[in-house]
C-alpha cells in the first residue's frame, strides 16, 4: 500500500481497498455512509459495501462521458434526497473519471456540500480525475464548464479493480500516465519507455499510478485553484477536449488526450520551442502502447469552434500548453490561429516524413 498525505487528506493506493476504507471511516467516526456507483461495476460496489458496516445498498447510475451531464447530475441529487443524506453523511463514490466527477460535484452541491470519498477503479480515474479536487460536468458548449474545486477527504485507488480492466480501459488511463511523463521528463518518463513493450498486466501498477499522482500532487498542492502553474496539467488538453466535443465523444478521453499530445508537441516545434528528438520519443511512446495519433475525419472548423469555449481561454485568446523539452512544460501560450488550424489539419493524418514540414 503506498499513501500521500500532500493534498491534506489522504490518497491512498491499495490492493485491498474494502478493508483499508472501512478501516478509514471507523476511524473517521462516520455515523452514515451512503454510496455512489457506476452501475458497470455493480458486483465491485457490493463488494465494498459489505466491508462497510451500516452502509446501505449501492445507488447505481449509468455513466459514461455523454451521461456527465446537469440531467444525470439531477438524477443523483435526487437520489440524495431520498436517501434522506445529510451533512453528517458521508458519500462514497465508486467508479472511474467520469464517476468521481460526477458524484464529487454532487457531493459537493447537495447541502452546499457533504464530505465525499472518492474510490477510482480505472486507471484515468486513479491517476487523474479523482485527484486534485476538480469536479463537474460536461455542457452543450464545452467539457467540464459546470463544476467546482471541492477536496474529498480521501481518495482510494482501487488496484484490485485494475485486474479486470480491458486493454482498451487501460490504454484510455495511460494517455495521462504519459502526460505525467512529459511534464516530469527524466526518469519518469524513462521508466514508461522501458516499460511500454510489455503486456499492462506485467507493469508494476502501484508504482506507475503512484508516481503519476506525486506528478499531479506537485502542481496541485501549489495552484489549488488552476490560477497558474496548474494549468500545465491541462498538456494536450485544449486540442484533446475540441476534438471530444467535435466528434461528439465518439473518440474516449484517453484517445483524444493522445492526439492532443501530439497537438501539443506539432504547435511547438512550430513555434520553435520544442526538438524534433523529444517530439518523435513522445510519438512513439503513444504508439507503443496502442493508443491513436490521428484524429481521422474530424473536420477542422467544428474542432476550433470546440475550442472557442476552452476553459483557459481569456479574452477570446485560445491559451495553450505546449512542452519546451520533456520535463519543462509553458503554460499560457498564445497561438496564432493559422499554426492552430495547420496542426488540426496535420493531426487528420498519421505521422510519417511530413511531420516536421
Amino acid at each position: 500500500m503506498t499513501r500521500f498525505d500532500d493534498l491534506g487528506y489522504p490518497i491512498v493506493i491499495a490492493g485491498d481497498v474494502p478493508r483499508a476504507l472501512a478501516t478509514f471511516l471507523r476511524e473517521r467516526g462516520a455515523r452514515r455512509i451512503v454510496l455512489l456507483a457506476d452501475r458497470r461495476i455493480a458486483a465491485h460496489a457490493e463488494r465494498i459495501r459489505r466491508a462497510l458496516r451500516g452502509a446501505s445498498a449501492p445507488l447505481l447510475f449509468t455513466l459514461s462521458e455523454r451521461r456527465k451531464t446537469l440531467k444525470t447530475l439531477e438524477g443523483v441529487l435526487d437520489a440524495l434526497a431520498a436517501a434522506k443524506a445529510d451533512r453528517e453523511t458521508i458519500v462514497v463514490g465508486i467508479g472511474g473519471g467520469v464517476a468521481t466527477d460526477l458524484f464529487g460535484f454532487a457531493a459537493a452541491s447537495y447541502m452546499r456540500g457533504i464530505p465525499f470519498v472518492a474510490v477510482a477503479t480505472s486507471l484515468v480515474g486513479m491517476v487523474d480525475a479523482a485527484v486534485g479536487g476538480k469536479t463537474g460536468v460536461d455542457l452543450r458548449a464545452g467539457k467540464n464548464l459546470a463544476g467546482a474545486f471541492r477536496d474529498p477527504i480521501a481518495v482510494f485507488c482501487d488496484l484490485a479493480a485494475l485486474a479486470t480492466l480491458r486493454e482498451a480501459q487501460f490504454r484510455e488511463g495511460m494517455a495521462e500516465v504519459v502526460k505525467h511523463g512529459v511534464i516530469e521528463g527524466g526518469e519518469t518518463f524513462e521508466a514508461l519507455e522501458t516499460l511500454a513493450p510489455h503486456p499492462f498486466k506485467k507493469w508494476p501498477w502501484e508504482k506507475v499510478v503512484a508516481d503519476s499522482i506525486r506528478v499531479k500532487a506537485m502542481y496541485v498542492a501549489d495552484d489549488r485553484l488552476e490560477l497558474g502553474a496548474r494549468e500545465t496539467l491541462n498538456l494536450g488538453h485544449t486540442f484533446a477536449h475540441a476534438f471530444e466535443r467535435a466528434t461528439r465523444y465518439a473518440l474516449s478521453h484517453g484517445e483524444a488526450v493522445a492526439i492532443g499530445l501530439r497537438g501539443a508537441g506539432l504547435l511547438a516545434l512550430r513555434t520553435g520551442r520544442f526538438s524534433e528528438a523529444e517530439h518523435l520519443r513522445v510519438l512513439s511512446l503513444l504508439a507503443l502502447l496502442g493508443l491513436p495519433l490521428e484524429s481521422g475525419g474530424a473536420a477542422t472548423a467544428p474542432v476550433v469552434s470546440a475550442m472557442s469555449s476552452d476553459k483557459k481561454s481569456r479574452g477570446g485568446a485560445l491559451r495553450f500548453v505546449l512542452p519546451r523539452a520533456l520535463g519543462d512544460v509553458e503554460t499560457g501560450v498564445i497561438a496564432a490561429p493559422r499554426s492552430v488550424r495547420a496542426v488540426i489539419e496535420r493531426l487528420r493524418t498519421p505521422p510519417g516524413a511530413r511531420e516536421f514540414r
